[in-house]
This record gives structure tokens, C-alpha cells and sequence, in this order.
């Protein structure tokens, strides 16, 4: 049963979709494909590191977001790693290590950056946990923290001859004074203090009874700006010695979020980042493989990591080559017409098609022109007993009667018949085609 399509329905075999519509599906899976493959080999996007724990991604008081984002902000290139590899890369290193990070990988990290860049290390001091559901109705945020108490850090194989305390709090409540650096101000809270002492520490920042709460090591390099700023008369070496300073700060709350409440924590950091020879536009690395946020090399990783870098793009423009062919050669299925056609017209085309195959298509302009002018006799009711040259004569009496400017049929048919070339047979086809519907109209 016949009908028009209801409306919304496509027609068998035509395209459900346009080329462009799929192009954009296409592309838009690809790239999210691709950018899949680039976070499972970072790691980016996948574990949340605000976890209320002392690094630079930590929000709670004993993190150290506020500093990385105020370096940012002073003109750094700041940098939070979760490389490895990145450890090694020119510039200020910070490090964060929890309590009970293994000593000997912290002193691996170091050494490796002796010749490469300065490195500040700053000490662990309180044990923290999660804000409670009740103060989070209340309006505490992800990753604030209650700190439940003080320890020292233990870092056995890394700088073992130091020595790092608690002092009790003061029994009179008083919040304990800091100076040091050309900046002066005191610690957050009524808590113990965390210092460190040493034969190769020389102190940058005291307390009021003489505690070292930052410093760095004398350990036979050049550090003109430290030593400058503490105070001391430089070692006896080779200028020309291209050995990087190890900073400590013992107490981390001269420069946490819970001490960056005081904008004298804010020019401490400036002055010990300043120590370090670090200037503004040069790149700061907050590590954070050492608080568990680590990715071990694999192939995915590699694959986004140069050199490997320029295989991984090579291929993935080849895929967009392949791609783009795909996309021109897309369309509906075509259906492979029947080798015999059903029907009079399909006679017709597969006679044609057998002229045109045996080269004798000039066989047809004979037969061609006698059926023409058999037409013509019954069109213009010509006695049907005149003969060829009679009837052709007729009906050019017929045609100079309307048009006496047209070519004669004679003619027409004479020169379709001696044509031999396929243009001159349409030619003369043609012609005698429109005089035919001259005469007949």
C-alpha cells in the first residue's frame, strides 16, 4: 500500500545522519579518548588531593596551599609534581615529607639536586584528622582538619646528625616570638615548638630562647646570600663551586596555612625563597610524590614524556589522516544494480548499452530515421501508402508550410543516416528530434 512517509521517518537506504553530525561525534570521542589516556598516564584528575594532609594541595591549617598559591601570585612559576623525574629539573624544590616518609629516598631526591637546584625541606609537626559531619554543618569545607597534637618527624638516613625537638608550651599562655631574616612575628598558636640543632646547621630563624626553627646546612658549598642574611662569615671554598644549598624550617608553622594568617609568615617566605637564589619567573616544584600522589613510570606515561612525545603525536596524526578518509567515504550503503534490469526501459538500456559495447552505433541511425518518419506520416494523416521518397517529400511540404526557414526533414534524415561518428549521430538525432515536436504540436 502506497503512501507518503510519515514525518521523522528516513527512506531505506538514504542517510539517518548528516557527514558533519558524525564528524563531530567522531571527533569529540577521540579527544576525549586521547585525553583519557593522557590522565591515567599523569594521574591527573584521579585521587582528591585536598586530603587534609601537609602539602602544597592541603587546605586544612597544616597545608601548604596558601604559600604555593601566594608565590604564584608574587611572579613564580609554580609547579606541584607528581613526577618523579620532574624532582630533578632546575630551580626551588620544596618538599613536604610526612612523619614517617623514608629518610632514604627523601636523602635520594636531595642528592640528586645538589648541582641542579636548591631545596627546602620543611618539617612535619601535627597529627591531623578531618573535620567532623557536625562541622561540616556548620560550615567547614573539604579538607579542613582538627590537629590533635604535635611530634617530631623521623626521617632515619636523612641528615641523621641533626636533631630535631619539641619545646612545651609556655606555662603563662604566651604564644612564642620568632625573628630572623630582617622579619619578626610569632607562631600561629599556644602550641609546642619544633627545632633543630646540629653541627652543620647554621640558623636563619630563632625563637625567643634561641631555638632554631629554620636554617640551612654548612656542608662545604657557596651560599653567599644565606650566609649574608645569617649573619656568618663564609667558608673557605672554590666561588666557582656550583653546589646547591639544603634549607630546613623545623617548625612548620612559620609558614603553613595556619601561619600565613599573619602577613609576617608571608615576608618570611619571601626572604627565604629570596636565600635560595630564586627570582621571580623562575619555576618553583612542590613535590608531592613523597605524600603518596606519586606515578610510576609505564608505558602511558612514557607515551606522553619526551622523546617518546613525538611518537605518540606521529601517531595519532596518521589515525587523523586514516580518519579523514573514512569520514569522505562515508554515506549510505550503495546497492549494486541488477545486471538485466526489469521493464521496457531497461530492454531499451541494455540494447543500448550492447550498440555502444560492439562499436556499431552508426547501425541505428537507418532504422532511427525510417521510424521518425513513420511517425511523422500518422501524426500529419499522410496517405500511409506513399513510399520513402514521396513520404519525405510530404512532409517537407508539411514543415515549409509552418516554418519555412527550418532544414528539411530530407536533409535531417539524409545526414543522420551518412553520420558516422557518435557526436554527428546525436547531432542529426537531436535535430530531427525537435522538428518531429514542430510538426506535431
Amino acid at each position: 500500500m502506497n503512501g507518503d512517509l510519515p514525518s521523522g521517518t528516513v527512506a531505506v537506504g538514504a542517510n539517518p545522519f548528516s557527514r558533519w553530525s558524525v564528524l563531530a561525534v567522531v571527533l569529540l570521542g577521540c579527544a576525549l579518548f586521547v585525553a583519557l589516556l593522557w590522565m591515567i598516564g599523569t594521574g591527573t584528575g584521579f585521587g582528591e588531593t585536598n586530603d587534609g594532609q601537609a602539602h602544597a594541595e592541603g587546605r586544612g591549617l597544616n597545608g601548604y596551599a596558601a604559600m604555593a598559591t601566594y608565590l604564584e601570585r608574587r611572579g613564580y612559576a609554580v609547579r606541584r609534581s607528581r613526577n618523579e623525574g620532574a624532582l630533578d629539573k632546575p630551580g626551588l624544590l620544596v618538599l613536604t615529607p610526612p612523619p614517617f616518609a623514608d629518610g632514604k629516598e627523601i636523602d635520594k631526591i636531595v642528592s640528586r639536586r645538589r648541582y641542579v637546584g636548591p631545596t627546602l625541606v620543611i618539617s612535619p609537626k601535627w597529627f591531623a584528622f578531618a573535620a567532623s559531619r557536625e562541622q561540616q554543618q556548620k560550615g567547614a569545607k573539604t579538607g579542613w582538619v582538627n590537629l590533635a597534637g604535635p611530634r617530631p618527624p623521623e626521617w632515619r638516613g636523612f641528615l641523621d646528625d641533626l636533631t630535631v625537638g619539641l619545646n612545651p608550651t609556655d606555662p603563662h599562655g604566651a604564644r612564642v616570638r620568632w625573628s630572623g631574616m630582617g622579619v619578626q612575628g610569632a607562631l600561629p598558636g599556644r602550641q609546642p615548638v619544633l627545632w633543630g640543632k646540629g653541627r652543620d646547621l647554621v640558623p636563619l630563624v630563632r625563637d625567643g630562647n634561641g631555638n632554631i626553627l629554620a636554617g640551612f646546612m654548612a656542608d662545604g658549598g657557596h651560599y653567599p646570600v644565606l650566609e649574608q642574611v645569617a649573619g656568618v662569615a663564609p667558608d673557605d671554598v672554590d666561588p666557582q663551586d656550583r653546589l646547591q644549598p639544603i634549607m630546613m624550617v623545623f617548625d612548620p608553622d612559620l609558614v603553613n596555612n595556619w601561619g600565613m594568617a599573619d602577613q609576617n609568615s608571608a615576608r618570611l617566605i619571601d626572604a627565604l625563597v629570596a636565600a635560595s637564589g630564586a627570582r621571580p619567573g623562575d619555576t618553583i616544584t612542590f613535590d608531592l610524590t613523597l605524600n603518596g600522589f606519586g606515578n610510576a613510570q609505564n608505558l602511558l606515561t612514557l607515551a606522553f614524556t619526551p622523546p617518546f612525545l613525538a611518537a605518540t603525536l606521529c601517531l595519532l596524526l596518521a589515525a587523523l589522516v586514516l580518519g579523514w578518509r573514512a569520514f569522505l567515504r562515508f554515506g549510505p550503503p550503495l546497492a549494486e544494480g541488477r545486471a538485466i534490469a526489469f521493464g521496457k526501459r531497461a530492454l531499451v538500456a541494455n540494447a543500448a548499452g550492447l550498440v555502444r559495447r560492439t562499436g556499431r552505433l552508426h547501425l541505428i541511425a537507418r532504422p532511427y530515421a525510417d521510424h521518425a518518419r513513420e511517425r511523422l506520416v500518422r501524426a500529419l494523416a499522410l496517405p500511409r501508402t506513399l513510399d520513402g521518397p514521396d513520404a519525405d517529400a510530404a512532409i517537407d511540404r508539411a514543415l515549409a508550410s509552418r516554418d519555412p526557414a527550418a532544414e528539411p526533414f530530407s536533409a535531417i534524415a539524409a545526414r543522420l543516416r551518412q553520420a558516422r561518428r557518435p557526436q554527428d549521430l546525436v547531432k542529426a538525432a537531436r535535430d530531427l528530434h525537435a522538428l518531429e515536436r514542430m510538426l506535431t504540436r
